[in-house]
């Protein structure tokens, strides 16, 4: 099966987030099923191009009224072929999305249509016929239209997929600006209702695609709701029959308690030992008493309002300061985000001795906190899959989350199910909420060490390999190639 996959982002090359994870593991976990898999990326002025090599593929794109010329990079990594889209849109600038995060470009609808008019020229000029085009979130929601519209009979029986990353991020654009992609309109392409009608970009993959998956099976039913939905709710209950959730999966080699680089003690489900000499470094190194006897809570998070972190901090005192204050408990935090946020956190962990808050983004301090905790808090106001319970479950660190998402669909309630659970889940999304779960994760620990290393032992052995979930697309795409013969 040929499959080109059309990205904003993808590691190694370029990340902002949790896309750039999907987009090369899944890649890579297709080819290694045996599936041809192509990438195509904008090639962005922070991209490293050593090693690339220069194709010798060039042809005008229409936009902007004018004709713009696009040249392409190559380079093959772990039998994935990745192509990189160069135009000064892209080459000329160091951000993705923006400068920072906060400050996206202005003219991101003209860029992004660039990407998304480039990808079937692109197979035209390698006559490499892609039985799906896969393609990920709002910036290649152009995409599956202009397959559509397409009268070339050699993408007649390409198929198309949209996956739904984060909803909530839909590419929303004026109409007066839609002039400007040189793309022939289509009512479907646009949101909302006169005098406020505009362009939506995600809107528009959702709309054409043969098949649209997003990264939890409980995340593609909360997104056909009016809480969840962000505007498309109808849209999407109204295509149920096409969409369907597909877990993320993590790198089995990044993560691995048994080779991590940043733990200096390696363990695993056989052999607990190391983690526990793990969480005495960590409470060292955050300032925290060592103590096993002692649960270590930990969040490794944006400190933000979806991670739940205003539920975590209203009140006075606070659930955060309660949680500290009256229960037999140490936390650990890590996070950069909302400034009040980050200062309400600052001044927490300045009183109390059990709480350590750290103001920082750190691959290494995520890995050995993660390594060395005993729970995992994720208390989340929707999270579409989530990776760092994923993580803790891979490092036998029980997570305590809110029952959303993907958290729903990879932790087993303890209380619920006591001979196969693997954290705590909790529904109402409170102060309340939050704290009774750390009270039920503490009932637990206090069952004792040889309950707690059955715990962890069933948490390490959960599949979150990468292969699950390619296979679970492929099936996807099978299914969408077999209903057109």
């Amino acid at each position: 099966m040929k499959i080109l996959m059309v990205s904003s982002e993808s590691v190694p090359f370029s990340k902002s987030g949790g896309l750039a994870d999907v987009v090369g593991a899944l890649s890579t976990a297709l080819h290694d099923l045996d599936a041809e898999v192509r990438v195509l990326l904008p090639c962005y002025g922070s991209v490293d191009t050593s090693g690339f090599v220069m194709s010798d593929i060039t042809f005008p794109l229409d936009l902007l009224g004018s004709q713009e010329s696009v040249t392409f990079m190559e380079k093959t990594l772990d039998g994935v072929l990745y192509y990189f889209l160069c135009h000064p849109f892209f080459n000329e600038r160091k951000g993705i999305y923006g400068d920072t995060s906060f400050t996206p470009y202005e003219d991101n609808l003209e860029r992004y249509s660039l990407l998304n008019k480039a990808a079937l020229p692109l197979c035209t000029a390698l006559s490499w016929k892609p039985d799906v085009i896969h393609c990920h979130d709002w910036t290649c929601g152009f995409v599956p239209y202009l397959q559509k519209t397409n009268n070339d009979p050699f993408f007649a029986k390409t198929k198309s997929v949209v996956t739904i990353h984060n909803l909530a991020f839909q590419g929303e654009y004026s109409r007066l600006q839609m002039l400007g992609t040189s793309l022939e309109p289509n009512h479907k392409m646009f949101h909302g209702h006169n005098p406020i009608k505009r362009v939506n970009m995600l809107k528009t993959g959702l709309e054409f695609a043969d098949a649209i998956t997003t990264v939890s099976p409980t995340y593609a039913q909360e997104i056909q709701s009016k809480e969840y939905g962000c505007n498309l709710e109808d849209l999407l209950s109204g295509r149920s029959g096409s969409l369907t959730g597909i877990i993320n999966g993590i790198d089995y080699q990044e993560w691995n308690p048994e080779s991590d680089k940043f733990i200096n003690h390696h363990f695993s489900a056989e052999d607990l030992s190391g983690k526990a000499k793990t969480k005495a470094e960590v409470q060292r190194e955050f300032g925290l008493m060592e103590d096993p006897s002692i649960p270590l809570f930990s969040m490794i998070s944006r400190i933000a309002d979806q991670k739940g972190f205003v539920e975590l901090l209203s009140g006075n005192p606070c659930a955060l300061e309660k949680m500290v204050r009256d229960l037999p408990l140490q936390m650990i935090i890590i996070g950069t985000g909302d400034k009040k946020l980050e200062d309400k956190l600052l001044r927490l962990g300045q009183k109390y001795t059990n709480l350590s808050v750290n103001i920082l983004f750190s691959n290494r301090a995520a890995h050995r906190v993660e390594a060395g905790s005993d729970f995992f808090l994720m208390p989340s106001r929707y999270e579409p899959c989530g990776l760092n319970q994923l993580y803790s479950l891979r490092y036998g660190t029980m997570p305590v989350a809110r029952k959303t998402g993907g958290l729903a669909d990879s932790i087993i309630d303890l209380d619920t199910h006591p001979k196969s659970g693997t954290g705590i889940l909790f529904e109402t999304m409170s102060a309340d909420g939050i704290l009774e779960a750390t009270k039920r994760a503490l009932h637990w620990w206090s069952k004792g060490h040889s309950a707690v290393a059955e715990i962890q032992r069933r948490c390490m052995a959960w599949d979150s390999t990468w292969l699950r979930s390619a296979r679970s697309y492929l099936a996807i795409y099978e299914t969408n190639i077999e209903g057109e013969q």
